[in-house]
């Protein structure tokens, strides 16, 4: 991981007295696990939820049953809805979601491998982004990591 991203990130979450959390699917906890590598991270981290499930997505995240059946989880409604609810039931200033499709399997004509949608929920709003990343399993999740961790910085 990007340690300069990462102390880059978690000096500013602390001068500005900000705390985070992540809902997780592609990512398997891979944010929050880079967020806690630093020492110190208790300071701004509070948890995370990793939803892989639609089920979770819901009852976890709050994500409404009508975006997962008419955008599926793989969507920007669903990175922004995952994001929101986090920001919410989880009580923290900002969060950072992330959806896609790791590979190898799960793909669509419509949602390739490597498509990954990540989303940033503070009390302004909610900011997603769209990523298509190439590569094998580990290295679209790696990606997808980083990206997230980019977007949080950006959107604080």
């Amino acid at each position: 991981m990007d340690q300069k991203l990462l102390q880059t990130l978690a000096d500013r979450l602390v001068e500005k007295n900000l705390t985070v959390v992540t809902a997780e699917s592609l990512t398997g906890g891979g944010v929050a696990a880079a967020l806690t590598s630093l020492a110190g991270s208790s300071a701004y981290f509070l948890g995370a939820v990793v939803a892989y499930s639609n089920q979770l997505k819901v009852e976890l995240l709050g994500v409404p049953m009508e975006i997962l059946t008419s955008h599926g989880a793989v969507s920007e409604q669903c990175a922004r809805a995952m994001a929101d609810g986090a920001r919410r039931k989880l009580g923290s200033q900002v969060a950072v979601a992330t959806t896609g499709i790791a590979g190898p399997t799960g793909a669509t004509p419509t949602k390739p491998v490597g498509l990954v949608w990540l989303a940033v929920a503070t009390e302004n709003g909610v900011t997603a982004v769209k990523k298509k990343f190439d590569g094998d399993r580990e290295m679209v999740t790696q990606a997808s990591t980083k990206a997230a961790l980019a977007l949080l910085l950006t959107a604080i």
